[in-house]
């Protein structure tokens, strides 16, 4: 079976006639020219653990408006700052101590049982996702980079499934958002394709890595910080992230673990 990718494949506009009849045909007569544009069928063995992935970064999303919630409402109501830790530290009995309006502490706790319920089952997600994947070398070598750990490792491994998919590492970092979409003649920026052309969830692991890299790794602090002297700070991000990118291309093509003196020389 052959997935044809119907976002790159374009009919000239100006036909008179159109049908089903006739796009079997035009499809077919790329196919034997070997013009096929295909997308990538996921083995449905692993498809469930990918969406397992993809429902805690769900759940990870809802509990963080719960969150949001909770300090937005206690700002408004007592005038008080809290963080995200000391949230979900609260209890019934420090709730009460606050002494708020009785429907507004319902809708408090309300947040409260939801928040403890959705920290729970991520907790269970993840205790299954890095039981599946903590014995796949490619797990192992994405773990060696910066800002890379178990959760984001796990997201990489599943989204990518296999690197051979990828012929070139431009092709790879294309497929992770994290290059630039523009169109260019004589030299010149004419217009733009689509930038959202890719996978949204590598997007968002490089991007989480990046920020994690930034505290842990001196060498990818300081290249960040090249790249804002001279770009915003969301370019510079952007940046970074498409460094871990291309690193663990390689990492996963060569089963090889991160180098920060060829990722940053």
């Amino acid at each position: 079976m052959h997935l044809a990718n119907t976002a790159a494949i374009k009919q000239y506009e100006g036909l008179k006639y159109a049908g089903d009849e006739r796009d079997a045909v035009f499809l077919a007569h790329i196919f034997r020219l070997g013009l096929l544009p295909e997308g990538y069928i996921y083995p449905p063995a692993e498809l469930a653990l990918r969406d397992l992935a993809r429902k805690r970064l769900q759940l990870v999303q809802q509990r963080t408006l719960h969150i949001l919630s909770i300090e937005s409402l206690l700002a408004r109501q007592i005038n008080l700052r809290m963080n995200r830790e000391h949230v979900q530290r609260l209890d019934d009995g420090a709730i009460r101590a606050f002494g708020l309006p009785p429907h507004v502490e319902r809708a408090l706790m309300a947040n409260m049982v939801v928040l403890r319920t959705l920290r729970s089952e991520i907790v269970a997600l993840e205790t299954i996702l890095l039981h599946e994947a903590r014995l796949r070398p490619e797990f192992l070598m994405l773990k060696t980079a910066p800002g890379i750990g178990n959760v984001l490792a796990a997201t990489i491994m599943l989204e990518t499934r296999t690197i051979a998919r990828f012929a070139s590492v431009d092709q790879f970092s294309s497929y992770c958002r994290c290059v630039d979409s523009k169109r260019i003649s004589n030299g010149k920026k004419k217009g733009e394709g689509n930038a959202k052309n890719g996978n949204k969830y590598l997007a968002w692991a490089f991007i989480e890595a990046a920020a994690g890299a930034l505290c842990y790794c001196p060498q990818a602090r300081s290249f960040y910080e090249r790249k804002k002297a001279r770009r915003l700070p969301v370019v510079a991000m952007k940046a970074l992230a498409h460094k871990l990118a291309r690193a663990s291309y390689y990492m996963m093509r060569d089963s090889k673990p991160f180098e920060v003196k060829r990722c940053f020389s």
